[in-house]
């Protein structure tokens, strides 16, 4: 295996938004400082949504998760922006947030105010929304029942016993930020995920330009799926029917946007397991012969990281597995 940690030379785009972009941006970031993070705006759950309907203002929980993830310090800085209010008004919502907020009050414009948070932080690369544009995320479900708001779906879809079977944004043509398609047209690495399939990464691949952009570039692209299934998403779903899933949304399906599925194979997890199964969800099944005919390349490894019952991707091992291959 290449020593990658001596180039900081690489130019990495990933795009997705929560929790599984800022794993794989905290291992990133040991190797490169080239790193843009495409974030989605679809986001109008919790405080982030508080926030978008009082001030209307783009969401900005996942890019304050992935503005953290790609800082030069995690210390004391990390916690104060990460601290959740217990009591009163402010109950639920983070101080990043709130932050992120004030510091748009005082710019020009919600870029000058990401950018001004990212200076503050000192991060090693660069966050952008998809679009500066104000969107919902709508999804059918299989019993034809239409849910608007992305932290409505999987509510729903568990709600009616239904899975979704496809997502679409309301306006239907939004713009994308120039800025990430020309991150995406000038990386060498594209990461999509990991993330929430249709609430995280499809949303993204839905806004014009970004899936004309994945095709265009030259740059290697890997998509990397969940470890874990998500209630109301990907109930039973495996690897495959994570990938048909996009492929189902693309304007052109028969056309790839990745060429590379990054695919766990790790040791059996024990008693984190458990605990995700309480809570309805399942490992991600890989089958093998369903990939037969199909021309993605597989990476398959131990990819898996347990703290404290979490069970996420191991972010340095998946670094170093895509970055030698670019």
């Amino acid at each position: 295996m290449k020593d990658v940690r001596k180039k900081h030379s690489k130019r990495v785009t990933v795009i997705g938004g929560g929790t599984g972009s800022s794993v794989i941006l905290r291992g990133l970031k040991k190797y490169t400082e080239n790193i843009t993070a495409i974030v989605t705006v679809a986001d109008d759950g919790g405080g982030s949504g508080v926030l978008r309907e009082d001030l209307g203002m783009l969401p900005p929980g996942d890019i304050r998760s992935c503005i953290l993830s790609l800082a030069d310090e995690e210390g004391i800085m990390q916690k104060l922006l990460n601290y959740r209010f217990e009591e009163g008004r402010l109950k639920g919502q983070s101080f990043g947030n709130l932050f992120i907020a004030a510091m748009n009050g005082i710019s020009g414009s919600f870029m000058e105010a990401i950018k001004n948070v990212s200076d503050v932080m000192a991060i090693k690369g660069t966050v952008l929304p998809v679009s500066l544009e104000s969107v919902t995320l709508c999804a059918e479900l299989a019993n034809g029942e239409i849910v608007n708001g992305e932290s409505q779906i999987p509510l729903k879809a568990m709600e009616k016993k239904s899975k979704i079977k496809r997502v679409s944004i309301s306006p239907h043509e939004i713009n994308p930020l120039p800025e990430a398609i020309e991150a995406i047209i000038n990386a060498q690495a594209v990461i999509i995920g990991p993330g929430s399939l249709y609430t995280s990464i499809i949303p993204n691949l839905l806004v014009e330009g970004i899936e004309d952009a994945l095709r265009r570039t030259k740059a290697k692209r890997f998509y990397i799926p969940n470890i874990m299934t998500q209630p109301g998403e990907t109930d039973d779903y495996d690897v495959l029917d994570h990938v048909e899933a996009i492929e189902a949304h693309l304007k052109n399906p028969k056309e790839r946007i990745f060429d590379y599925v990054v695919i766990n194979r790790g040791k059996e997890i024990g008693e984190p397991l458990d605990i995700y199964k309480s809570g309805g969800a399942e490992r991600v099944r890989f089958i093998e012969e369903k990939f037969e005919g199909k021309s993605y390349k597989l990476i398959k490894g131990d990819y898996i990281d347990i703290k404290q019952n979490y069970i996420r991707h191991d972010a340095d091992k998946i670094a170093e597995v895509i970055l030698e291959r670019v």
